[in-house]
């Protein structure tokens, strides 16, 4: 454990809950380094993965952007084609981006397609999927209407997926957004996770959430956030 580390540790009472004010205020003394960290939200969530025929997965429009500019890909032709360029898309194609993939071509960071383009997009599941970029239709990621998503993923759209071990990890913006921005995009998050919960889940559903930076502890939130967001 580097000494810069060991120093941050000292600033974080691990015994103790955070309400999400305090949480934020720890974060901006956590930050220590040159460049502008990535805020990210972790949840533990109360489900066995292995009792589940999917996992968990979902999506949030942050109301203020993840604060990364974000390429999107979109696979359509014709009319969506052009839908989709007139909306920002950065790549638009078939399956000559489909054979740039399969090469190693990954400069992109966000991945849509239209319902008939996924016989060219399904190959390419070993090489999307690990990296969270596989369309899918329960993100909005699959859809004939490739304008509005294209212009979602451009203002902060992000998809998340339970792991094997029941965890979420959303980023949620960056150490220089202020305050209130940071606490809108978590709120957001944490109200999108709950809003996915399985119909008949009993017990429960969110276990723990903690919050951190690329390079620092995490912080455990207080879960009586939840309460307030139980109907949204």
């Amino acid at each position: 454990m580097s000494k810069r580390y060991s120093a941050l540790l000292e600033k974080v009472d691990r015994k103790r809950t955070y309400n999400l004010d305090e949480a934020i205020s720890v974060l901006k003394q956590l930050h220590s380094v040159k460049f502008d960290e990535t805020v990210e939200l972790s949840i533990k969530l109360g489900i066995d993965p292995k009792k589940l025929q999917s996992p968990i997965r979902g999506s949030v429009v942050l109301p203020h952007g993840t604060g990364k500019s974000v390429k999107v890909l979109v696979f359509a032709t014709g009319e969506n084609m052009k839908k989709a360029l007139q909306a920002g898309a950065d790549y638009v194609g078939g399956s000559e981006l489909a054979e740039k993939i399969k090469n190693g071509w990954l400069d992109f960071d966000y991945v849509i397609s239209t319902p008939d383009m996924m016989k060219i997009v399904a190959p390419l599941g070993k090489i999307l999927g690990p990296r969270g970029l596989m369309p899918n239709p329960k993100t909005g990621t699959v859809t004939e209407n490739v304008e509005n998503a294209v212009k979602e993923a451009k203002k902060g759209k992000v998809d998340f997926k339970m792991d094997r071990d029941g965890n979420i990890h959303i980023p949620v913006g960056k150490i220089s957004f202020p305050d209130e921005k940071l606490r809108e995009n978590i709120i957001a998050a944490i109200a999108s996770v709950l809003s996915v919960k399985p119909v008949g889940v009993r017990g429960t559903y969110i276990k723990t959430m903690h919050l951190s930076l690329t390079m620092s502890p995490s912080i455990k939130l207080d879960n009586s956030i939840l309460q307030s967001l139980r109907n949204i």
